[in-house]
């Protein structure tokens, strides 16, 4: 999975409303340290207790630096909840530093720095536990692919990825902010392996300080069997008012005697109430389109009558719609038949470690189609006017699907394969 990264610390930044929780601000810094700052060196490896360098990876140290010819991953064992994260990036040398957190989402994009300069970055991430409940009595029943994943650890695992990616100082914080709850299925996941990817992990690239990204959606999930491996019940035992959940199904509930549209839409209502009663904002998101084209290039309607289905019960309930069922639609007829070769899992074998065999998936999307995906659903986000618009890093120009970005200039580092993936061919469940 990731490589982590080190640190040299700066003050902390307070972009938006920060209250402390059970834990203290912690500050790690490369080289030399003062009070109240915790420095990092070739001995710094993650355990229980105590934070370092992790999944077997070492970053060189000096010049108050941390970098490497690869990436590098660093863990701070921390509780449940979120947390705001200051880097300053930079070293010795020139640097490009993608920053991604937990399973593979995406915090920080290809940040530049010159030689021997530094850039300040903060960004909000989340980390969770499977119980929760009184004294934890309740459990999410994980899947074995989610057993001992970084979204269900004990701890806060950054990866520093790009060009000689370097960091100087991270400083973490713990926060009590608005939160993006995500419930979904394997097109919503952090998908933790390349060369596979979701849109929900890339979404936190593209919110700044003051709202944080909660992903639980999970492959296979139906809305219903969201409901009984108690992932909806976890998520509610989290949410407090102002909050929102982003809601996303339909590809396994299509499946034969998964969930009838009867059962489809009253679940959604019951969702939408659920969260409601607690103060929380529902959105309803359509399913994206798989890639099925007809003879004309169009795309073909493979999830129907579920994504209809979703705008009636939002205009029923009243709720938030974005129908990135259309936006995608929209996006794939645009790229065509081949240009979305290059948005979906298709690829020859071997074109990544322990892929053993060719790979071509018309469902599940590479990081490219995550990527754009997410832009589809930030641009939702701001057609629906939802008050979270105003937390859209800036910079961030309006998305048109009918003009997405040139899959040439798009590139992201890949996230190293961990040696306990056998094999990435095998195609995850929806």
């Amino acid at each position: 999975m990731r490589r982590i990264s080190l640190w040299s610390v700066v003050s902390f930044a307070i972009v938006g409303p920060v209250i402390a929780l059970s834990c203290q601000a912690q500050r790690f810094v490369c080289g030399k340290s003062h009070a109240g700052e915790t420095a990092l060196s070739t001995t710094s490896v993650y355990s229980a207790t105590a934070a370092g360098f992790d999944l077997h990876t070492m970053p060189e140290i000096e010049d108050n630096s941390c970098s490497s010819d690869k990436a590098f991953f660093f863990s701070v064992p921390l509780p449940e909840g979120s947390y705001r994260v200051t880097v300053v990036l930079g070293g010795a040398r020139a640097s490009t530093t993608t920053v991604w957190a937990e399973a593979r989402r995406l915090m920080l994009e290809k940040v530049s720095t010159k030689a021997k300069g530094s850039v300040k970055r903060v960004f909000d991430t989340n980390i969770r536990l499977p119980e929760f409940g009184a004294q934890g009595a309740r459990r999410v029943q994980l899947k074995p692919r989610e057993v001992n994943n970084l979204d269900w650890d004990r701890k806060l695992t950054l990866e520093f990825n790009g060009d000689r990616p370097s960091v100087r100082s991270i400083a973490i914080e713990p926060i009590r902010e608005t939160t993006i709850y995500l419930a979904g299925d394997s097109t919503v996941v952090d998908q933790d392996v390349e060369p596979w990817a979701a849109w929900g992990q890339m979404l936190p690239r593209f919110f700044k300080p003051g709202v944080v990204v909660a992903n639980h959606a999970e492959s296979g999930e139906t809305i219903r069997s969201f409901v009984t491996e108690n992932r909806l019940a976890k998520v509610m035992s989290l949410v407090k008012p102002g909050d929102y959940l982003f809601i996303q199904f339909a590809h396994n509930d299509q499946k034969p005697g998964a969930v009838s549209i009867d059962d489809y839409k009253q679940l959604l209502t019951d969702y939408i109430a659920q969260a409601r009663a607690k103060g929380v904002t529902p959105v309803l998101v359509t399913s994206m389109n798989r890639r099925t084209f007809d003879a004309e290039g169009r795309i073909t309607s493979s999830l129907s009558p579920y994504p209809e289905a979703m705008r009636e019960v939002a205009a029923l309930q009243h709720a938030a719609l974005i129908d990135l069922n259309a936006a995608s639609k929209t996006m794939w007829e645009t790229m065509g038949p081949e240009g979305t070769l290059k948005a979906f899992m298709h690829f020859a074998a071997n074109s990544f470690p322990n892929q053993t065999q060719a790979i071509a998936d018309n469902t599940h999307f590479n990081t490219y189609g995550a990527y754009e995906l997410a832009r589809c659903v930030v641009h939702g986000i701001r057609d629906d006017n939802l008050p979270l618009r105003k937390y859209i890093v800036k910079g961030i120009g309006e998305f048109n699907p009918s003009r997405p970005d040139p899959v040439a200039s798009f590139s992201l580092p890949s996230t190293p394969i961990p040696a306990v993936k056998e094999d990435v061919t095998k195609v995850p469940q929806l």
